[in-house]
């Protein structure tokens, strides 16, 4: 086990418990299709919320939220898509990134970015 792994799957249960603290339902955890995973999937007032997580341990080559894509944005959509239809939602969807920096001081900055591949 890579220790890139291992602090993927700590940054997916401290995102998790931080969207627990404000209110969300996690549905889901590392849901996956044919080509894609979706790290989180939540629920919110009548709201499916898809979420991708990004920890980094350094800004060297930029903020965490920085390393998704379109390519990856659109893998997710369609991995999306067929959660949606396998679960026959019919209400509202959304696209989340929870950007979390490990700091030197071993502190986290944690960005909830909302909305995010509608930017």
């Amino acid at each position: 086990m890579s220790q890139a792994n291992d602090l993927g799957r700590w940054g997916e249960t401290t995102a998790a418990s931080f969207l627990a603290e404000k209110g969300f339902k996690i549905i889901a955890r590392n849901y996956r299709n044919w080509q894609s995973e979706i790290d989180l999937i939540a629920a919110k007032d009548d709201m499916l919320i898809f979420i991708e997580v990004k920890t980094r341990t350094g800004m060297a080559f930029g903020m965490p939220e920085e390393f998704v894509n379109v390519t990856k944005a659109r893998l997710i959509m369609r991995a999306a898509e067929q959660y949606i239809f396998d679960v026959d939602w019919e209400n509202d969807v959304r696209f989340d990134i929870i950007s979390i920096l490990v700091l030197p001081d071993g502190s986290t900055d944690i960005r909830h970015i909302e909305d995010a591949f509608s930017r």
